[in-house]
C-alpha cells in the first residue's frame, strides 16, 4: 500500500496523522493497526488537545531496520503545553515500510497495558476578608451524607431516622423527602441527602454513623463562621474565589495501570498560591443589617455603602426574602415617595423651583381623571417645597412631575445611578428604570413612585449616596476589582446637590421620619408604595449618615413606619448604641 515510501517518508506520514488528528491513517502505518488505534485514541480523549505537532528530527536507517527520533508537543486547552522526544522503530515489509508499534511511541515512559490521563492539581481557594481584614470566608471541613439505597435494608427506617436527626440543619430535609430520594435513586446509584458542617455532624454522628447504607464523604469548602452571615452575598464572593483557584489550579500527566492506578508522572505544573481577596464588606455593617430585618415577618433587604469610595459595606436580607431569591439586589419595586427625591432633583435641576419656593399641597390633584392623593388626603395648603417634601405631598410631586419634560426623571434617575447598569465583580446587579414619559398621568404617577419606575434596595442605596457625595459612586464588591458602569448621567449640580441635602434632613427633623431625629444627622426619604390592587403597600426608609448610605425595604409593611424602625435599630446597632 506504501511500498514506495522510505522509512523518512513512513514516520513522516504517520506523524502528519497523528498531528492532525486522523487515528486511522497513523493506526495503518504501523504493524499493529488495532492496537495502535486504540492506544491513540485513548490518548487523544484524555488530553483533548487543541492541536498537537509532530516534527521529525532525524531517521537512522540499518537494512531492514530504522530508528526515527521525533518531538511531540501537545497543544492543551487552557494555554498548557506538554512538549517531548520520543524514538519509533521502522521496520520494511512487503507492503513497505512500517511503525513498528508498542506504546513508547506515544511517549517513551509508556509501557504495555497502560494508559494516559490528565489530572487536576486544584489550588487551594484564597480566603475572603472584610474590609478590616477579619475573615469572612475560610475553608472547612464538610461532611456529606450519602444513603446507597440497596444497602439501607428498612429504608423507611434509615429516612425517618436521617429526617430527624438533620431537619434541625435543613428544614426541607424530612423523613418524607429522604424516603422520596431514595425511592427516586437509580439502581446502583446514590443519595446525597445533605452537606452537614463539621461541627454539626459531630452532633448527629452518634444517630446516624452506623446507619445501614450511610456513608459519609468529607472535603473542604468555604464556608463562614456564622451560617447565617451574608447568605446572599458571601455565596457569591465563594463562587468568585472557587473560579478564580479553578484559573490557578495546576495540572499533571501521568501513565495509568489497568486498575486506574496511577504508575508515573509524565509532566506536573503546580497550582498557584492565590492571595488573600479583600472585600468591601465590613462585618460589623452587615452583622448590624441582618440584626435589623430578623424581626420582621415579611420579606425584608438592606443595601449599605460608602458613598465616599462606592465600597459595599453590606447587602443583607431576613429569611422570607430569601425565599424569594437576591431581592436587595434585583428586586424591582414601587420606590414610593423615597422617588420624590430624583423628582426633587428633576425639578430643582430644571429650575422650576427652590427648596424654599411656595407650592400647593392640596389633599388631591388630578390628572385627565386621574385622582392622586396625599395620605389620609392630608392638606398642608401652600407651603415651602421643604416641607412638602418633609410630610411627603404626593400631590406636590405629581404636579411637579407633570410639569416636567417627557424625560427630567430619566435623566435625574441617570445622575443618581437609578437605571445605570453596573458589572460588580462577584454580584447580579439591577439598579431600577426610569422610562420616558410621554403622558402627563404617566409622569404625574411617577413623580411620588407609583407609575412605571421600578427600584431595588441596591439602587435607592446608590440614589443616598450620590446625594451624599456629590456623585453617584462607583459600586464595588471586591477590592482590586473595579466595575465597569454603563448608562451613569452627569452629576447633579452643587445648588441641587445642596438643597437635596438639606431637604433630606428636614425629613428627619420635622417630617415623616422623626423616629431617626434623636440619632446624630441622618438624612433620607420615606416611601410608602402600592402595588397589586392597591390594598396592600411596601414600606422604605432611604438615607445617609455621614460617609454610612442605605436604603430599607420591608415588602408588604403596611406603611413607612416599619421601615425607619429597621433603619433605627441598623443604625444604631452600627454606631454601637
Amino acid at each position: 500500500m506504501f511500498g514506495s515510501d522510505g522509512p523518512e517518508d513512513t514516520l513522516g506520514a504517520f506523524l502528519t496523522a497523528v498531528a492532525s488528528g486522523d487515528i486511522a491513517a497513523a493506526a495503518a502505518r504501523t504493524d499493529s493497526p488495532a492496537a495502535a488505534k486504540t492506544l491513540l485514541t485513548q490518548v487523544r480523549t484524555a488530553l483533548h488537545p487543541d492541536s498537537v505537532e509532530a516534527l521529525d528530527q532525524n531517521v537512522k536507517q540499518s537494512g531492514d531496520t530504522a530508528t526515527g527520533g521525533y518531538r511531540l508537543t501537545w497543544h492543551l486547552p487552557r494555554g498548557r503545553t506538554w512538549s517531548y522526544t520520543a524514538d519509533a522503530q521502522l521496520r520494511s515489509a512487503e507492503d513497505g515500510w512500517q511503525v513498528h508499534w508498542q506504546p513508547t511511541v506515544v511517549h517513551p515512559q509508556l509501557s504495555e497495558q497502560q494508559s494516559i490521563a490528565m489530572v487536576a492539581d486544584p489550588a487551594q481557594p484564597a480566603p475572603v476578608l472584610d474590609r478590616d481584614g477579619s475573615p469572612l470566608l475560610s475553608e472547612q471541613t464538610v461532611v456529606g451524607v450519602v444513603v446507597d439505597p440497596a444497602r439501607t435494608g428498612d429504608a423507611t427506617t434509615v429516612a425517618r431516622t436521617l429526617g430527624k436527626a438533620l431537619h434541625r440543619f435543613e428544614p426541607t430535609v424530612t423523613g418524607n423527602s429522604v424516603l422520596d430520594g431514595i425511592k427516586a435513586t437509580k439502581p446502583g446509584g446514590a443519595y446525597s441527602v445533605l452537606s452537614l458542617r463539621a461541627s454539626d455532624y459531630q452532633q448527629v454522628k452518634p444517630v446516624i454513623h452506623d446507619l445501614p447504607g450511610v456513608r459519609f464523604t468529607s472535603q473542604e469548602r468555604l464556608l463562614p463562621d456564622d451560617r447565617d452571615t451574608g447568605r446572599q452575598v458571601l455565596p457569591a464572593l465563594r463562587s468568585l474565589v472557587e473560579q478564580d483557584a479553578a484559573g490557578a489550579a495546576g495540572w499533571r500527566i501521568v501513565t495509568l495501570d489497568v486498575t486506574g492506578s496511577e504508575v508515573s508522572e509524565l509532566a506536573a505544573t503546580p497550582p498557584k498560591d492565590e492571595p488573600a481577596v479583600t472585600s468591601t464588606l465590613s462585618t460589623r455593617v452587615q452583622t448590624a443589617a441582618e440584626k435589623a430585618l430578623a424581626p420582621v415577618p415579611t420579606a425584608a433587604a438592606l443595601v449599605a455603602l460608602q458613598p465616599s469610595t462606592g465600597e459595599l459595606l453590606a447587602i443583607a436580607q431576613n429569611e422570607p426574602a430569601d425565599e424569594q431569591g437576591p431581592l436587595a439586589l434585583t428586586g424591582r419595586f414601587p420606590p414610593g415617595s423615597t422617588f420624590k427625591i430624583i423628582t426633587a432633583a428633576a425639578a430643582l435641576s430644571a429650575g422650576k423651583v427652590t427648596a424654599s419656593s411656595p407650592v400647593a399641597c392640596p389633599g388631591t390633584v388630578t390628572f385627565s381623571g386621574r385622582v392622586v392623593p396625599n395620605e389620609g388626603r392630608f392638606d398642608l395648603g401652600t407651603v415651602p417645597l421643604s416641607t412638602a417634601f418633609a410630610r411627603s405631598c404626593n400631590t406636590t410631586f405629581s404636579q411637579l412631575s407633570a410639569d416636567l419634560s417627557p424625560t427630567a426623571l430619566s435623566d435625574a434617575g441617570h445622575s443618581l445611578g437609578i437605571g445605570a447598569d453596573y458589572t460588580v465583580a462577584g454580584l447580579t446587579t439591577v439598579t431600577g428604570s426610569v422610562p420616558k414619559a410621554d403622558s402627563v398621568v404617566q409622569r404625574a404617577e411617577n413623580g411620588f413612585g407609583q407609575g412605571t419606575v421600578v427600584t431595588s434596595p441596591f439602587g435607592m442605596a446608590l440614589a443616598a449616596a450620590g446625594v451624599q457625595a456629590g456623585k453617584v459612586p462607583v459600586p464595588t464588591l471586591v477590592r482590586g476589582r473595579p466595575t465597569k458602569a454603563t448608562d451613569v448621567g452627569p452629576p447633579l449640580r452643587p445648588d441641587v446637590l445642596t438643597a437635596l441635602r438639606s431637604m433630606m434632613r428636614d425629613v428627619v427633623t420635622e417630617g415623616t421620619a422623626t423616629g431617626l431625629r434623636d440619632l446624630p444627622d441622618v438624612r433620607g426619604k420615606t416611601g410608602t408604595a402600592q402595588f397589586g390592587d392597591g390594598t396592600h403597600s411596601h414600606g422604605w426608609f432611604v438615607g445617609y449618615q455621614g460617609d454610612l448610605a442605605f436604603a430599607v425595604l420591608l415588602t408588604d409593611a403596611g406603611s413607612s413606619k416599619p421601615a425607619v424602625e429597621a433603619a433605627d435599630r441598623f443604625l444604631s446597632d452600627v454606631a454601637g448604641k
